[in-house]
């Protein structure tokens, strides 16, 4: 079936198939040779272009014509020209020849080792100008098939009738204001509810293989990913969980949403036919609603490190960093000396060109407003010190630069709101021997963006966790050099407001190297994982006191629930033993525990910010206790339920029970008769027909003989 398939393929094309080395042709790799996946339905409906195993050919057109004299010239030109990308396989390159003529047809085709190396060649070639009248255009061999099927003649579209969709948002409008979370163990994916009344999860959907690799939420929560050999694909729904679109990425192992979930960004990489050239790696861009590919980015692994060639080997991921808020306006990546920012209206650089800034190493965006943190080390040995900057975009103006002298490291962190930015500055001392730690300070909302300068009191303790408040102006640092460091809290505002930062306490020898904050702000978890076992103390900052310490053995991951009022930890199969997870309240109270053998991930929904302004916030927590009230009354009729369901339990025992008691019952009377005869007639089963006596007992324990002698002369 597959040779009638190319050779009616050959006759379309007017190609002399005796001229071609079918035996020469070998599938790429990663192919599936025609079996169907088992993780869904993916090949079920519609129809879809297979791959054919023909994609490492490309066909190169508007060569020479040339007699047969000059054909070896014209070959060793093209071979040159196409060797330099990719392998060319032994007999992979064709020049079809017109019978009559014998002079060349002004095309030919070439086959790689691998369909990665026809796909570059096509993308660096086409358009290639060999000279003035000759201008090469590079065609995938696989799309002719798809060029063949278009009709001569151009029919209107068949417009299909408008069908709704489902509520994607239907789980917001939970009557309990339940939230869901998805696990991951062995080979099924459950998305459950988290009912804390009920003191348990209660199931929404399940599905074995629904994933081959890993499951990722959209950022507000509308779709669920999967990831899949053949690409992703998106689901959601009010309990079904519907597949809504797919997107097609062989191999893909990587995926991004942008923060409004407009966007998805797949990732693959691609191991090259000679082991001394770079990974080939492609990245799509796809519009999530539709499928389609809004850009595609190919090159070298080397062409997608942090810093461009020459500087971190192998990719950082997320490769796109999305900025400018919730619109998905704009994302840029970082490359050699250059920050290149895309915009989403056509996915082209802004004014046509990247960033230039000189060794930079690192970038950052604001959370909700279009400025990128940048930041550049020191150069010349020190001649040149380091620099953070900001940068607005689109206009590329530079808002504010903070010079830093000696520095060995720095990261940054911007607060939620984009409030803040907070730099950690690692810096030698004079003897250049060793480093310490002290934080560089922006109000970013204020005018000239002040920057302050705090150093911890000993400056030479070692930073091991920084985390911002959510949406407030606080932040925590666990410090120390020894087993159990300290956590310090401090705030961007003093007592009077004057605007500066102010400590707040330091909490001293704390069994924690990981900082939680909630989502809501006030609560914060300081949790000891990998070498401190899984130690927990919840925390409230405001009245700055511990609520509780408890236990996870183990644990590895801890998560928040997004309205901040459950935490979920969890033992993942990293570890062997105890695996499944946790759900605790907010005040650390463990409401229940679900064990799950090869247990790989917990993820909560994440919900969309809320559509309440400020003041109306504001307004509700002013008058909690009144809106409170149907809450109460609703947890008061589950605890009675709870204590009905406990009153039914114990009153089944207690009939358990009975029912046993009077069974032996039965069985005694039933076998009085029989004991009684044993007994010679006597009746034995009252109690009260015997008497208790003492009896005295006289028993010989041991006789022994013993011979005297006696003096009788005295």
């Amino acid at each position: 079936m597959a040779d009638a398939l190319i050779e009616e393929r050959a006759a379309l094309m007017g190609i002399d198939m005796s001229q071609i080395d079918l035996d020469s042709v070998q599938l790429p790799p990663g192919e599936d040779f025609g079996i169907i996946s088992d993780d869904d339905d993916l090949y079920q409906e519609d129809t879809l272009e297979l791959d054919t195993g023909l994609g490492n050919i490309i066909i190169v057109d508007n060569l020479p014509v040339v007699p047969r004299e000059k054909f070896d010239k014209l070959e060793g030109v093209v071979r040159k020209i196409y060797s330099q990308i990719g392998v060319i396989k032994d007999d992979g390159l064709w020049m079809p020849v017109d019978p009559d003529t014998q002079k060349t047809l002004g095309y030919c085709f070439i086959e790689y080792n691998t369909a990665q190396e026809a796909e570059l060649a096509k993308e660096k070639t086409n358009g290639y100008k060999l000279d003035r009248s000759h201008i090469f255009a590079v065609s995938m061999f696989e799309d002719f098939d798809r060029f063949m099927r278009v009709p001569d003649e151009w029919a209107p579209p068949e417009t299909k009738p408008y069908t709704p969709g489902e509520n994607l948002q239907q789980w917001l409008t939970d009557e309990k204001a339940r939230d869901q979370f998805v696990i991951r163990a062995g080979s099924d994916t459950e998305v459950l509810w988290n009912d804390a009344r009920q003191l348990k999860p209660e199931p929404v959907h399940r599905r074995a293989f629904w994933t081959e690799s890993f499951v990722q939420w959209s950022p507000l929560g509308t779709y669920l990913a999967t990831v899949h050999r053949q690409g992703s694909a998106v689901w959601g729904g009010a309990s079904t969980f519907n597949r809504l679109m797919r997107y097609a990425h062989p191999q893909v192992k990587l995926i991004d949403f942008s923060p409004s979930e407009k966007y998805l960004v797949t990732y693959s990489s691609h191991e090259p036919s000679n082991p001394r050239d770079p990974q080939r790696v492609v990245i799509n861009i796809f519009d999530v609603r539709t499928g389609k590919i809004m850009r595609d980015f190919k090159g070298s692994a080397d062409d997608f490190a942090v810093g461009g060639t020459g500087a971190v080997t192998g990719v950082s991921w997320p490769v796109f960093r999305w900025g400018g808020g919730r619109d998905d306006k704009y994302f840029a990546r970082i490359g050699k000396s250059v920050v290149s920012v895309y915009e989403t209206e056509t996915f082209s650089l802004i004014d046509k060109k990247s960033l230039k800034v000189e060794n930079v190493m690192d970038f950052n965006w604001s959370p909700t407003d279009p400025i990128l943190a940048l930041y550049v080390p020191e150069l010349g040995g020190g001649n040149q010190p380091a620099r953070v900057s900001l940068v607005q975009i689109p206009s590329k103006e530079e808002l504010r630069q903070k010079n830093l002298f000696s520095v060995s490291d720095c990261k940054m962190y911007w607060q939620s709101n984009g409030d803040y930015l907070a730099v950690k500055v690692d810096r030698y001392t004079k003897t250049k021997k060793s480093t310490y730690t002290g934080f560089e300070l922006f109000r970013i909302k204020e005018r000239d963006i002040p920057i302050e300068v705090l150093e911890l009191e000993n400056k030479n303790d070692k930073i091991i966790a920084f985390a911002w408040e959510p949406k407030g102006h606080r932040f925590a640092v666990i410090h120390g050099d020894g087993p159990r460091p300290d956590v310090s809290f401090y705030s961007m505002r003093s007592g009077n407001n004057t605007g500066r930062v102010s400590k707040l306490t330091t909490l001293k020898g704390k069994q924690a190297n990981f900082l939680f904050w909630s989502p809501a702000g006030r609560y914060i978890i300081l949790a000891g994982l990998k070498n401190f076992n899984g130690q927990l103390e919840f925390y409230n900052v405001d009245e700055l006191e511990t609520m509780a310490t408890a236990e996870h053995f183990m644990a590895t991951d801890i998560e928040w629930d997004p309205t901040g009022r459950y935490v979920a930890t969890a033992v993942t199969s990293v570890h062997e033993m105890e695996n499944g997870f946790n759900i605790w309240s907010f005040n650390g109270k463990l409401l229940y525990r679900i064990l799950k053998d090869h247990f790989f991930q917990f993820l909560w929904r994440p919900r969309p910010p809320s559509l309440l302004s400020p003041e109306k916030e504001e307004e509700i927590a002013k008058n909690l206790k009144k809106y409170s009230k149907k809450y109460e009354a609703e947890d008061q009729d589950v605890s009675m339920l709870l204590s009905e369901q406990d009153r039914e339990k114990r009153k089944m025992l207690k009939d358990e029970w009975e029912k046993w008691v009077s069974r032996w019952k039965q069985m005694q009377e039933e076998e009085k008769l029989e004991r009684q005869n044993l007994r010679d007639g006597e009746a034995s089963d009252e109690e009260e027909e015997y008497e208790a006596k003492e009896v005295e007992v006289e028993e010989l324990l041991d006789v022994s003989e013993e011979v005297l002698s006696f003096d009788y002369e005295e």
